[in-house]
């Protein structure tokens, strides 16, 4: 959250042109800041305020984007969502259950045979 008392607001215009430049030299596009904004990068979103029509943020949002991002890549963001491996594999496992292929453990130990 952005705290307007205590922090300095710029428009993403001028966040873009603050970042240092990217691959081959490349600045970096006010969409991505957007994008930042609204879908995230990696599970994390950049912090911003509506005033009329302009987007803002501030230099210490982005401080805090970037630190999440660098937590998260180094593997030390337990509230990151999960890995995406996990996800699918439970996709699979709800896919075959509603197609009656996935077996489920007998809780009876008497019992071993699985129906299909």
């Amino acid at each position: 959250m952005i705290d307007i008392s205590q922090e300095e607001l710029i428009t993403l215009t001028e966040a873009a042109k603050r970042l240092p430049r990217r691959r081959a030299g490349r600045k970096v596009n006010v969409s991505t800041l957007h994008r930042w904004c609204t879908h995230g990068c990696q599970g994390v979103r950049l912090a911003f305020l509506k005033i009329g029509g302009t987007r803002c943020t501030s230099i210490a949002a982005l401080q805090r984007f970037f630190d999440a991002l660098t937590e998260r890549a180094q593997g030390r963001n337990e509230d990151a969502p999960r890995n995406a491996t996990v996800s699918r594999k439970q996709a699979i496992t709800a896919a075959q259950r509603r197609l009656g292929l996935h077996r489920r453990p007998s809780t009876d130990s008497a019992e071993r045979t699985v129906t299909p």
